[in-house]
């Protein structure tokens, strides 16, 4: 089972970036379409960025865009999510996840296609 891990979280002041990753236990990981989710208090969590399991593909919210970039490095079993121009409303607890499915084409954006996730790590901008 794939075990995940986040970190990188604190606290940026608007308009700072931070840099999140993604540790996962299993040598395989590298077979396995990664994504990031949010959740705001009192809102539901929700999709932010997906990237394929070979870095080939990108999807990303588009409150992101232009802001956020995901990576990954299957060498070090680690993705990346680098945050830039942060904005209050990008205050969440950032979860990572992994694909329930080995090797699927498309890069799901939906919840229930993760199967595997990490337990969050806190991002909070300030005004």
């Amino acid at each position: 089972q794939v075990q995940v891990a986040e970190s990188g979280g604190g606290l940026v002041q608007t308009g700072g970036s931070l840099r999140l990753s993604c540790a996962t236990s299993e040598r395989t990981f590298r077979y396995y379409n990664m994504a990031w989710f949010r959740q705001a208090p009192g809102k539901e969590r929700e999709f932010v960025v997906a990237i394929s399991w070979n870095g080939g593909s990108t999807d990303y919210a588009d409150s992101v865009k232009g802001r956020f970039a995901i990576s990954r490095d299957n060498a070090k079993n680690t993705v990346y999510l680098q945050m830039n121009s942060l904005k209050p409303e990008d205050t969440a607890v950032y979860y990572c996840a992994a694909d329930r499915t080995y090797r699927r084409v498309t890069v799901p954006t939906t919840q229930s296609e993760y199967a595997y996730w990490g337990q969050g790590t806190q991002v909070t901008v300030s005004s």
